[in-house]
C-alpha cells in the first residue's frame, strides 16, 4: 500500500472516530454513580444518563437531585470529566417539568426523559413504556418540559419502538419531536419484547430517515462489531450502550481503540484493581450487605464478557462477605 493511500484510510478511519459519539445508559439499580464514576474512570465514552429519578405526586426538590446524582455538584461531570444527564420518568406534565427546573437547580445540564423502562411497577403506576400508547400524552411531557426549561439546556428522551407493537412509533417520534426535543435514544425492541434477541435495528434506521432530532441506536450493542452492523443498518452516528458496559467495563475504549486500528491494552489485569476499587467506593455508599449484593449482581454480568468468571460464577455467589469476595475475585482472574 503506497503512503497516499495508507494517509487516506488513517484520516478516514480518525474522521469516523471523531463523529462516533457512545454514551453510557441509564440502567435502575445498576447503574448508579459508583458504577459510572468506575466507567468513567476508564473513559472511551462522551457521557453518561442517570438512573431515572421518578416523579410521581409531587415536584422532585433540588436537594433529591444533588443526593441522587452527586455529579450535579460537579457542573453535572464525573470525577474524570465525563458529562452526566439528568434522567426523569413520570406521566404528569407539570410535575414533570418543576422537577425538571428543580434539577437545573441542583446543578443538571442536561434533562432526559424515560420512555422507555419495561418494568411492570412502573408502567402499573403509568410511567415509562406504557405512555408509548398514548402519543398526545408524550407531547405534553415534553412540551412542558421544554417550555419550562432555559433555552440553553438540551432536552432529550428514550423510548422503545412501542408498548404491545409498533403501531404507533411514528407517531410518538413526531409527537416528541414536536414538542421542541433535540435528541432522541431508542431501543429497537417494544415493551412486550423485553430484553430478547434481536433489537431491531433496521426501524431505528427508519426513524433516522425522518426525523431531524440526533438519533442514538440502542440494543444488543455490545462491541466494536456490533456498534459497526448497527451502524451500517441504521445510519446512527451516536450510540448508547447499557448491558455492554456492565458485561465488558473496557468496551468504549475497546471501541475507540479498534477505530484507530490499535489494541487496547486495558484488559484482565486492569479488572483486579477495577474490581477493588469498587469495592472500596461502594463502601463509601452503602452497608456490607448492599455492597455484597452489588458486587454479585456486577459479576453476574461479568461472566458475559470474561470466561474466568463465567466458570467460577457458584463460587463467587457462594461468598460471606466483600473482603472473601476479592480475594476470590483477584485469585481467580490471576490464575
Amino acid at each position: 500500500m503506497n503512503n497516499s493511500l495508507q494517509a487516506t484510510q488513517n484520516q478516514e478511519r480518525k474522521d469516523i472516530h471523531s463523529s462516533i459519539v457512545l454514551a453510557v445508559a441509564p440502567m435502575e439499580g445498576v447503574m448508579d454513580h459508583t458504577m459510572r464514576a468506575l466507567l468513567s474512570k476508564i473513559g472511551g465514552m462522551n457521557y453518561l444518563v442517570s438512573e431515572f429519578i421518578r416523579v410521581t405526586q409531587y415536584p422532585i426538590p433540588s436537594s433529591t437531585f444533588k443526593r441522587q446524582v452527586p455529579e450535579n455538584q460537579n457542573n453535572a461531570h464525573t470525577t474524570y470529566h465525563h458529562p452526566v444527564h439528568t434522567q426523569l420518568l413520570g406521566s404528569n406534565a407539570e410535575l414533570m417539568a418543576q422537577s425538571a427546573l428543580n434539577a437545573i437547580e441542583a446543578g443538571a445540564t442536561h434533562i432526559d426523559v424515560n420512555f422507555g423502562c419495561p418494568a411492570k411497577r412502573v408502567n402499573g403506576h403509568g410511567g415509562g413504556s406504557v405512555l408509548l400508547q398514548t402519543p398526545n400524552i408524550l407531547h405534553e411531557i415534553m412540551s412542558a418540559i421544554k417550555n419550562t426549561l432555559p433555552n440553553h439546556i438540551p432536552l432529550s428522551a428514550k423510548i422503545r419502538l412501542g408498548y404491545e407493537d409498533e403501531a404507533l412509533l411514528f407517531d410518538n417520534v413526531a409527537a416528541i419531536e414536536s414538542a421542541g426535543t433535540g435528541t432522541l435514544t431508542i431501543h429497537g425492541r417494544t415493551k412486550k419484547d423485553g430484553y430478547k434477541p434481536p433489537a431491531r435495528w433496521e426501524k431505528i434506521g427508519e426513524i433516522q430517515d425522518k426525523t431531524t432530532m440526533v438519533v442514538v441506536a440502542n440494543g444488543d450493542i455490545t462491541d466494536f462489531d456490533s456498534l459497526t452492523r448497527c451502524q451500517s443498518v441504521s445510519g446512527c452516528k451516536h450510540f448508547m450502550i447499557g448491558r455492554g458496559a456492565l458485561n465488558n467495563p473496557f468496551v468504549f475504549q475497546d471501541i475507540r481503540a479498534k477505530l484507530d486500528n490499535q489494541e487496547n491494552s486495558l484488559k484482565q489485569a486492569s479488572l483486579v484493581e477495577l474490581f477493588t476499587d469498587y469495592n472500596i467506593e461502594l463502601q463509601k455508599h452503602y452497608d456490607e450487605v448492599a455492597t455484597l449484593g452489588r458486587l454479585k449482581q456486577w459479576c453476574g454480568h461479568l461472566r458475559f464478557g470474561f470466561e474466568e468468571i463465567k466458570e467460577n460464577l457458584q463460587t463467587l455467589r457462594r461468598c460471606n462477605s466483600t473482603q472473601e469476595l476479592t480475594t476470590v475475585f483477584e485469585k481467580i482472574l490471576r490464575e
